[in-house]
């Protein structure tokens, strides 16, 4: 089996976060059921008709969305698009959400491919606009389970187009990590057993992976939600990593490093991808990632319109014809995602690779808690406390990594 390596995506939740306003949001982001129900954002409206394409779209992206045959010939998806709508593309590759959301704030740009970590403060600042998905033909075929998010919506109204998902897996080295971990356990509680061979992603955002591990572990935390973390739920995710920090041997943002790392055996425990464990399989290691029997955290990555888009028809063309089927298809095998689109999975190249990724498995995605902003109105409801703002996740990173 073979998979085609996007430019490296670096950390997609990195840096400092803006303030979000003085914003409310509720609702759990375990699933894709829920949204942010209590979040108040500006009075905006969606479009009720699309008209004449403005003749250019202006796209901030992650590596490996927005390709037009440069970075390889066999590659492109942006041509046909020009050809058909008439509108030339220019897009901006963005290294972490943070740079998202100032790209986003000039004004310049009429779309982004937004993560968990960035919609909801895009949402809330107005720089992102309601989305008429009635304009967008193929939401229809969308999976349930990426629509009305906690992550890209408020109140039941849509707030963007899904792409894509996936989920961050618990990874091992099947020959020298006995017995098979079932738990995270294994990294966090258990981390010395695999003493300077442990592996994490570098993010401020993977604090939540350790109070999704605290949620079970330690059920008198109350933690109901890994986004909505109160300073007694904080602290004790922040003690966990910082015991935990001993024992790892790299924090990863490249996962080019991190299939290096395993091949090697320099890691032999870890968070990763699913494409990531596909990869490292195909270059030799014996390796299995999986989803611990606490679930994990994950991505969902959705398209949204900014406020100020100066080219707003080309957007949604551009939206539309993202999601399409055969497009949304080469996007998923070539980034290394589950696909938004339902009819993608008939147009992969590789007909086990919808399985592989649990593109419809929606009992899969139930146990994924999808990337969030975390804020200090807690997203889980409560009015009682104050939780910790996502700019102090990010002082926290610092001084776990030391």
């Amino acid at each position: 089996m073979e998979y085609v390596v996007p430019l490296t995506r670096t950390l997609r939740a990195a840096a400092a976060v803006a303030v979000l306003l003085a914003a409310t949001a509720c609702g759990s982001s375990d699933s894709g059921s829920s949204s942010a129900g209590g979040l108040n954002p500006p009075d905006l409206k969606a479009p009720t008709k699309l008209g004449t394409p403005e003749g250019q779209v202006n796209l901030i992206a992650w590596a490996g969305y927005v390709e037009d045959g440069s970075n390889d010939p066999k590659v492109d998806w942006v041509g046909d698009f020009e050809k058909r709508t008439g509108c030339q593309v220019n897009s901006k590759v963005a290294a972490s959400s943070d740079e998202m959301v100032k790209l986003m704030k000039t004004g310049q740009y009429d779309a982004v491919s937004a993560s968990g970590d960035a919609s909801l403060r895009l949402i809330a600042s107005g720089d992102a606009a309601p989305v008429n998905t009635g304009l967008v033909p193929n939401y229809k075929d969308v999976f349930s389970g990426l629509k009305k998010g906690a992550w890209n919506s408020v109140d039941g109204q849509m707030y963007g187009i899904p792409h894509g998902r996936g989920a961050n897996l618990l990874m091992y080295d099947t020959g020298k990590v006995t017995p098979a971990p079932t738990s995270w356990s294994a990294v966090f509680d258990d981390a010395s057993a695999y003493k300077g061979h442990v592996t994490a992603y570098d993010s401020p955002i993977y604090i939540a992976d350790a109070a999704l591990y605290l949620k079970s572990a330690r059920p008198e935390l109350k933690i109901k939600d890994p986004y909505a973390l109160d300073q007694k739920q904080f602290d004790a995710a922040v003690s966990l990593l910082k015991k935990q920090s001993a024992n790892v041997g790299e924090y990863w943002s490249d996962y080019l490093k991190e299939i290096s790392a395993f091949k090697s055996g320099d890691s032999v425990i870890g968070t990763s991808w699913q494409v990531i464990a596909n990869l490292t399989a195909d270059e030799g290691a014996k390796v299995k990632a999986f989803v611990p029997e606490e679930g994990s955290t994950g991505w969902s990555d959705t398209w949204m319109v900014s406020a100020k888009a100066k080219h707003p028809n080309c957007a949604y063309k551009w939206m539309d014809w993202i999601i399409s089927p055969k497009v949304n298809a080469q996007v998923a095998e070539y980034f290394g995602e589950a696909p938004a689109n339902s009819k993608a999975c008939a147009d992969t190249s590789d007909s086990t690779f919808c399985d592989t990724f649990h593109a419809a498995d929606e009992s899969y995605w139930k146990n994924i808690a999808f990337w969030n902003t975390p804020i200090e109105q807690c997203l889980d409801g409560r009015t009682d406390v104050t939780c910790v703002p996502y700019a102090k996740w990010v002082q926290a990173w610092t001084e776990i990594k030391g």
